[in-house]
């Protein structure tokens, strides 16, 4: 069954010739207008829903990009209003995909490349250095943006003039914009080493002068003013992994033991921070050693001068006498003295040690392990029973050995026996609704034009040219019934033609006699409405009585 038949088609494009022009000027319009309505509809039906694969691009990733999608069979299109590149929401997951394998968007412009296709001839010192300056940024970028957690990144350098005297010399300074992906973050450690790259990549740039910022605003390298805060956090950090080092450790020696989910740990370390330095010096006097002996002897011999000082001992010595009788019995007295010294230099035993201590001693640690009850299945019935005391003693060396405990340290380690609640089973996640669902939107569309274009069949066009239709047939039969008998004075002859215009207008004549001033009237507005319907009916009389 056709949508429209043929013959009120024929019938209503009758019936719109005997309307005025201005009518046949609107109803043109109004079906000229659902035809319009009728393939808007259904080409926005038929097309597909488009996503964001890319928001914004460098100018030269753009071309690169679009044509590759459209050589992989991908269609794509370029938002005009914000840059974007946009392709159907099934096929953003291959594009990237794609776009992936093909080492697509680059993300920035080219760095020192860019030195080599630019000459410089004619071009100014300041130029020179302006586009070192700036090709050393894209470079550093480049750098920093292969960290799995940065997207993109941007560098700005503020790299003084230096002067020739030191005092007037300045520092350089540079900062960091990154642009993390969603959900990722950027460790201290991650951190310090961006500061610490830059500032190894520029003279005269010191790690204290690297600032880097993340794309919401928030501060990742901390200033002079804020030190002693970034040592706490960092001392809080250490203590944290050496507590969680811990627990980890026990709860990997008693989980075979109790069950995965039947053991908690906790442990406090107290850890001294605090950098000392001692010097000490000792001796050891029971063993002494020899250094140095020095021994010194003085003999003297015969007669000397002597007296008591004075006005006599200065006077020359008299007449010298000679014994005359010399015998064996006179012996001869000869005066001498001597004199020793001996100095002796003993070296004792000396140690000097210096002993440096490190940040991070552990002073204390306090373990707290708390255990569940043990299940027991009786008649198909599972039990708790609490542990025995000997079963806590025995957890608790095991914990002890693990942990190192030290009793001169004043460590201490309490294992008590609770029972555990039991979680409630998690919700299971809702279910996407249907019409959420990429499919369903693309059906719906589908189905939504569809009805659209049977409304605009079937409630505009259809009664449109109903009406037409029976506009045509009122008008056709009383119109040829008024010219026959205004021809031949009879209703037979008004009825053989209306049948003979019918059968060539496609029309059902229908007869309808009247009286000779009634039709001379209704000929009268035939002609006067349509003179073309009216001269058709002459030339067909005229064709018939030949």
């Amino acid at each position: 069954m056709a949508l429209i038949n043929t013959e009120e088609v024929s019938a209503g494009l009758a019936g719109m010739s005997g309307l005025n022009a201005f009518r046949q000027i609107g109803l043109m319009l109004g079906l000229a207008a659902s035809v319009a309505i009728g393939v808007t509809v259904v080409l926005w039906s038929w097309t597909p829903n488009y996503g964001v694969l890319y928001g914004a691009l460098e100018e030269r990733d753009v071309s690169t990009v679009l044509d590759a999608l459209r050589q992989g069979g991908i269609e794509a299109k370029l938002d005009e209003a914000t840059g974007a590149v946009l392709v159907p929401k099934k096929n953003i997951h291959d594009a990237r995909i794609r776009l992936a394998s093909m080492g697509l968007p680059k993300g920035v412009s080219a760095g020192f490349d860019a030195l080599e296709d630019k000459s410089s001839f004619g071009v100014s010192q300041f130029m020179e250095k302006a586009r070192y300056q700036r090709a050393l940024e894209i470079e550093l970028a480049r750098t920093i943006s292969s960290l799995s957690n940065v997207k993109n990144v941007r560098v700005h350098l503020a790299v003084p003039r230096q002067s020739v005297f030191v005092r007037n010399r300045k520092k350089s300074s540079a900062s960091v914009v990154v642009n993390l992906f969603p959900g990722r973050s950027l460790e201290s450690g991650q951190v310090s080493a961006i500061t610490h790259m830059v500032s190894s990549s520029i003279p005269e740039l010191d790690v204290s002068n690297v600032t880097v910022v993340d794309q919401r605003g928030k501060l990742l390298t901390s200033g002079s003013a804020n030190l002693q805060i970034a040592r706490t956090g960092a001392q809080f950090e250490y203590i944290n992994k050496f507590e969680q080092a811990y627990i980890h450790r026990i709860e990997r020696l008693l989980e075979p033991i109790l069950g995965s989910e039947s053991v908690r740990a906790q442990v406090t370390a107290d850890i001294d921070f605090t950098a000392s330095e001692q010097t000490q010096e000792s001796f050891n006097p029971d063993a002494p050693a020899l250094r140095s002996d020095q021994t010194t002897v003085e003999q003297s011999s015969g007669i000397t001068n002597g007296g008591i000082p004075g006005a006599l001992t200065n006077q020359p010595p008299g007449a010298a006498t000679v014994q005359e009788n010399i015998g064996d019995d006179v012996a001869t007295v000869t005066p001498s003295s001597s004199q020793r010294r001996e100095i002796r230099n003993y070296e004792l035993d000396k140690t000097i040690s210096h002993t440096r201590f490190s940040m991070g001693r552990l002073k204390r640690l306090s373990v707290a392990v708390v255990v569940d009850d043990k299940l027991s299945v009786v008649d198909g019935n599972t039990i708790r029973l609490p542990r025995t005391p000997e079963e806590l003693t025995r957890l608790s060396s095991l914990i002890k050995e693990a942990v190192g405990f030290n009793v001169q340290r004043g460590d201490t380690v309490n294992v008590m026996n609770s029972s555990f609640t039991v979680p409630e089973a998690p919700e299971p996640l809702p279910e996407v609704p249907i019409w959420e669902q990429g499919w369903a939107l693309d059906i719906g569309k589908k189905i939504l034009g569809g009805l659209l274009v049977i409304i605009v069949l079937f409630g505009i066009l259809k009664p449109i040219m109903r009406s037409l239709a029976t506009q045509s047939r009122e008008m056709l039969p009383v119109n040829a019934a008024g010219e026959g008998s205004a021809a031949t004075g009879g209703a037979e002859g008004m009825a053989e033609d209306t049948v003979t215009l019918g059968a060539a207008q496609n029309v059902p004549a229908i007869s309808a006699p009247g009286s000779y001033e009634q039709n001379m009237i209704t000929a009268n507005k035939a002609v006067e409405q349509d003179p073309k319907l009216v001269a058709q009916v002459v030339k067909n009389w005229v064709a018939s009585d030949g």
